[in-house]
C-alpha cells in the first residue's frame, strides 16, 4: 500500500468549488450563466477546479442530459486551466457507471462518486459498488464520504482497502471524524478534501490536500490565500485568514447550501436563477443573516 508523503498529495489542485447549477427564470437548464459562473469562480476566486453535478448542482433534480450538456460547456469553457470532476455518484451502481461514461466523453477530467444514498448498504457493498464505477472508467476517482446525506459512512478500513485500486485517488471528506481521516492519510497515498468548508485548515493540519467548497462561490480568493499561507509555513496567517472566513464557511448552511449560494449570488447581481424543488428560495430571515455573515467574513 502506498505511503503518503509530507508533501500532500493534489490530483485536483488545492481548491474547488462544488458550483451551482444556473437554472433561467422557466427552471431550465441556463448554459451561458453557467460558463460565465465557471469562468467567475477560476478566473476570479482562484479555483483550481469545480465540481459539477453534485448536491450543490441539485444533481437530484437534473437530467442525465442536463448533467452532460452542463459538464461539456464548463469543459470547454475553463477545462484548459481548472480540473473539471463531474458527480456521477447515485444509489444504483449500474446508472453510476453509466454517468461515469458519460462524464468523460463530455469532457470530465476527474469523477466524484457518493457513497449509495438511501439503500445504506454494507461496506461490502460500498467496496464493490465504488470499484465498479472505477473500473468503468479511465478517469481518476475521488470519494464522497457524507454519511449524513448518504446513511452510511465509509468505514476507515473500506477506505483503505479502496485506496489500493488505481483510479481512486481523493476523498471528499465529510464525515466530521478527523482521526480517522488522519489515519488514512498516514497510511495510504489518498489525497484527502475537506468536504465541509470550517474543515479546511484542520484538514490542511493533518496532511490533507485542500478543500471542495461551497461558501467558496463568495470565499474563494481568501481560502486559497489561507491554503498558501499554510503551504508556506505561515500557521499564524493561515489562522487569521480562517477566523475571518468563519461566519461564511459556517453561515452558508444555515440551511441547504445551495439555497443560500443562489441568494448570495443573486444579491451580488451574478443570478444563477431559482432553485427547483424540494429545495425552496430563501427566506427573508436567511437573507439576512447571509448578509451580515458575508459582512463578517469581509465579504459583504
Amino acid at each position: 500500500m502506498a505511503m503518503s508523503t509530507t508533501a500532500p498529495s493534489r490530483p485536483l489542485g488545492r481548491l474547488l468549488t462544488a458550483m451551482v447549477t444556473p437554472f433561467d427564470v422557466a427552471g431550465d437548464l441556463d448554459l451561458a450563466a453557467a460558463v460565465a459562473l465557471a469562468t467567475h469562480l477560476v478566473d476570479e476566486q482562484g479555483n483550481d477546479g469545480l465540481v459539477l453535478n453534485g448536491t450543490t448542482g441539485e444533481a437530484p433534480t437534473t437530467s442525465d442530459v442536463e448533467k452532460a450538456e452542463l459538464v461539456a460547456a464548463v469543459a470547454d469553457a475553463v477545462g484548459d486551466r481548472a480540473v473539471i470532476v463531474a458527480g456521477v455518484g447515485t444509489f444504483d451502481t449500474v446508472h453510476s457507471m453509466h454517468l461515469a461514461d458519460q462524464a468523460a466523453k463530455a469532457g470530465a477530467q476527474a469523477l466524484l462518486v457518493v457513497a449509495p444514498y438511501y439503500s445504506r448498504p454494507p461496506q461490502d457493498g460500498l467496496l464493490r459498488h465504488f470499484r465498479a464505477v472505477a473500473d468503468a472508467t479511465d478517469l481518476p476517482v475521488a470519494i464522497y464520504d457524507i454519511p449524513k446525506r448518504s446513511g452510511v459512512a465509509v468505514e476507515t478500513e473500506t477506505m483503505m482497502a479502496l485506496a489500493q485500486h488505481e483510479r481512486i485517488v481523493a476523498v471528499k471528506d465529510a464525515k466530521g471524524d478527523i482521526a480517522a481521516a488522519a489515519r488514512v492519510l498516514a497510511e495510504t497515498g489518498l489525497a484527502y478534501y475537506a468536504g465541509d468548508d470550517a474543515m479546511v485548515l484542520p484538514m490542511l493540519s493533518i496532511g490533507g490536500a485542500g478543500v471542495i467548497g461551497t461558501s467558496t462561490h463568495f470565499s474563494g480568493a481568501g481560502t486559497k490565500a489561507l491554503i498558501e499561507a499554510y503551504d508556506r509555513g505561515d500557521a499564524a496567517e493561515a489562522l487569521r485568514l480562517y477566523r475571518e472566513l468563519l461566519p461564511i464557511y459556517t453561515g452558508i448552511f444555515r440551511t441547504q447550501g445551495v439555497i443560500l449560494v443562489k441568494a448570495g449570488l443573486t444579491l451580488r447581481g451574478r443570478s444563477a436563477g431559482p432553485v427547483r424543488l424540494p429545495m425552496v428560495e430563501a427566506t427573508e430571515h436567511e437573507l439576512s443573516h447571509l448578509r451580515q455573515d458575508l459582512a463578517d467574513a469581509g465579504l459583504g
